[in-house]
Formats: structure tokens, C-alpha cells, sequence
């Protein structure tokens, strides 16, 4: 067995294009590293690397050591890390990896790894440091020193400092101010927390590469976001048509008349993505195939809780079936109860789930290979 005991460097600290192989070649990186840094964490993160390596090899079991390095926070260097990993793969007879890391930033690369050799583990190197005055003087500098943190900390804490006198001289009231500050470094951190930042920096390459590569789901979810918001528009003029009802009901009223239009749009845009996945020939998950119906299913459910909420309210009168007659079937007229109303559409969602699990099963049993008859 033979293992690829690897050091990921995502931003290319290093200095070196990757991938870096073989220990005299990593061990003369880290002479490298060390004598241009001598606090960087980079030297043991390689020092750690050529240790497992060691290790691996005093217990009688080959191993190759290696360095692939990226330029930066930003797709291309992933794609860079993965290109080098190919690289290593196809050179190098290895079955396994083990992943040496520094941070969490690094750590995000693990998939690219796995998804191109069994990965054993992830080695995190953690850096001891001792906790007096002189330690924390250091850590502080290095922090100061760090762009990506700086920007993450320090910028929003300046902000709210000189945002805070100038709302306190506007509003006239302390809680007010706070309340603002607080409200804006909220979704600062939910911005940051949730990865919007990275969606947001990698839109304009995945908008260019669905319209290089010819995506349906590029015009569904235009259209989607078109039917979004028609729907917001529809809930707006019918919630203000409540007039003083209260907000409840003001809620109520918009729900009812936005929602089917949210669920189409959702509908449209899961659609082209489902299209695009068949068109790729690729084995599509059940997930992705049952979530049209699973919208659709939502949409009436919400609708039929929120139309029995407005007809108790007095808001909508109940629904009348008028009589008809069709060939020797004759139907009186009559009204549909509240709670006939409200089953009907839970009904329905329920019939359309178990459509599109009944759908996405039948898809699952096509796409499974037939097993080999035994002669």
C-alpha cells in the first residue's frame, strides 16, 4: 500500500508553483519558508508533513510527500489544487492520502482531494504557544498582520464606532442607534457566516460558465425570479387592499395570493436545474427529482391554511359549487365548508408529494443498472 502524505497551501504562501514531491524537495521548502518567515505556520505544517511521512515509512509502508499550493481565496486557485492533485495521482501509484492542514481555509479542500483518492485523514497543525504577556504581544501582532481577518473584524467594529455617534446625532436616541448597529453587524455576520461573501465573488464565473455551456437553468431561474416577483407585487396590492384588518391578516392576505407564485417560480427554477442534470447524463439524486413536486406540494398546503385563516376571519365568503349537469350526471349546487375547503388543499399537497415520491422512484429503478444473468 502506498500513501500521499500531502501539505495543502490554498493561498500559495509558499512562494513555489505546486506540487512540490519528494522529501529532499519538501525539505528544502522548508528551508526556504523558514529563512523568509521564521514565525509562519507554513514551516510546521511541512516539518509536520515530512514527520508523518517518517512515521509511515519506520512502519514498512511506502509513502510519497508532497506540497500542492493555490494563489489565493478565490476558485481558480481550487481549480489549481485540484489540476496538481490529478497531477500527483497520475504519476504516483497511490491508493490513499493523508492531508496535512493548517486552518479551516485549507480544510475546505479536502473534498476537491477526496473526490480524487481515498482520503485516510486530515492532520491539522495547531502551533503551541505559550500564554504570557510577550506571546499575546505577538499574537496580536500577527493578527494585525493577517488582511483576511483584519477585514473580517476590524473593519465592522470601526464602522459601528463611527456609525454610532452619527445615528445617536440623527435619532436623537441611544437605543435607536445601538438597535441600528447591531442590526447592521448582524447580517455582516450572517453574511460572512452562511459563505455569501464566496457564493457572491464565484456568481459572475458560474453565470459565465452557464452561458458558455449552453444551461437551461440559467433561463428558468430568471424566470423564476420574474415570477417572484409578480408574486411580491400581487401579495402588496391585495394585503394593502385589507385596509385596517390588522397586521395578521395583512399577512395572511399576502401569503394566500403570493404564495402559488413563489412556488411556481421555485418550481421552474428546480426544474431546469433537474433538466440540466439529465442533459448531463449523470446520475441525478431523488432529492432533486422529488423537490418540484415537494414545492408544489408546500404551495397548496400554505395556501389552504392560510384561505381557512381568511374565511374565518370573515375575509372571504365560502366557496359555491353552482349546479351543472353533464350527460346523465346531474349535480346540485352547494357550499363548500371551511373545513372542506381546508382538506381539499391538504389533500392535494399530499396526492402531489406522493406523486413525486412514486415519480422519483420509477426514475430510480430506470436509472439502475440490470444485473449480469449468471450462465
Amino acid at each position: 500500500m502506498s500513501t500521499l502524505v500531502v501539505y495543502v497551501d490554498r493561498d500559495g504562501g509558499i512562494g513555489y508553483d505546486g506540487p512540490v514531491v519528494g522529501w529532499e524537495a519538501v525539505q528544502a521548502l522548508v528551508t526556504d519558508v523558514g529563512l523568509e518567515d521564521p514565525e509562519d505556520s507554513r514551516v510546521n505544517c511541512l516539518l509536520e508533513t515530512l514527520h508523518v511521512t517518517r512515521d509511515l515509512r519506520d512502519d514498512g509502508e511506502k509513502a510519497v510527500v508532497a506540497v500542492v499550493s493555490g494563489g489565493g481565496d478565490s476558485v481558480d486557485s481550487d481549480r489549481a489544487i485540484a489540476r496538481q492533485t490529478d497531477r500527483l495521482v497520475a504519476e504516483h501509484d497511490v491508493d490513499a492520502a493523508i492531508v496535512v492542514t493548517d486552518s479551516a481555509s485549507d480544510e475546505r479542500l479536502v473534498p476537491i482531494i477526496e473526490s480524487r483518492i481515498r482520503v485516510d485523514g486530515v492532520d491539522r497543525v495547531v502551533v503551541r504557544q505559550s500564554h504570557d504577556i510577550e506571546s499575546t504581544y505577538y499574537l496580536l501582532k500577527q493578527f494585525l498582520g493577517d488582511e483576511e481577518l483584519r477585514g473580517t473584524v476590524l473593519v465592522p467594529i470601526g464602522a459601528a464606532l463611527l456609525a454610532f455617534p452619527m445615528l445617536l446625532l440623527l435619532a436623537d436616541n441611544v437605543a435607536v442607534a445601538l438597535s441600528a448597529i447591531a442590526g447592521v453587524i448582524g447580517l455582516f455576520l450572517l453574511y460572512k457566516g452562511f459563505g455569501i461573501d464566496d457564493a457572491v465573488s464565484a456568481l459572475p464565473v458560474r453565470i459565465r460558465d452557464a452561458f458558455y455551456s449552453g444551461q437551461v437553468s440559467l433561463v428558468t431561474y430568471v424566470v423564476g425570479a420574474g415570477l417572484a416577483l409578480i408574486g411580491v407585487f400581487a401579495g402588496g396590492i391585495s394585503a394593502a387592499g385589507t385596509g385596517g384588518d390588522g397586521d395578521l391578516l395583512v399577512v395572511l392576505r399576502f401569503l394566500f395570493v403570493s404564495v402559488p407564485w413563489f412556488a411556481t417560480a421555485a418550481m421552474a427554477a428546480a426544474t431546469g436545474r433537474l433538466i440540466d442534470e439529465l442533459l448531463a447524463e449523470e446520475q441525478v439524486s431523488s432529492a432533486l427529482m422529488n423537490l418540484p413536486f415537494g414545492l408544489v406540494a408546500i404551495g397548496l398546503v400554505i395556501r389552504g391554511f392560510t384561505g381557512y385563516f381568511l374565511e374565518r376571519a370573515g375575509v372571504f365568503d365560502s366557496v359555491t359549487v353552482p349546479a351543472f349537469e353533464v350527460g346523465p350526471i346531474a349535480v346540485e349546487g352547494f357550499v363548500v365548508s371551511i373545513w372542506g375547503r381546508l382538506a381539499f388543499y391538504v389533500a392535494a399537497g399530499v396526492l402531489v408529494s406522493l406523486l413525486g415520491v412514486f415519480f422519483t422512484s420509477q426514475m430510480a429503478d430506470d436509472e439502475r443498472p440490470l444485473e449480469e444473468v449468471p450462465d
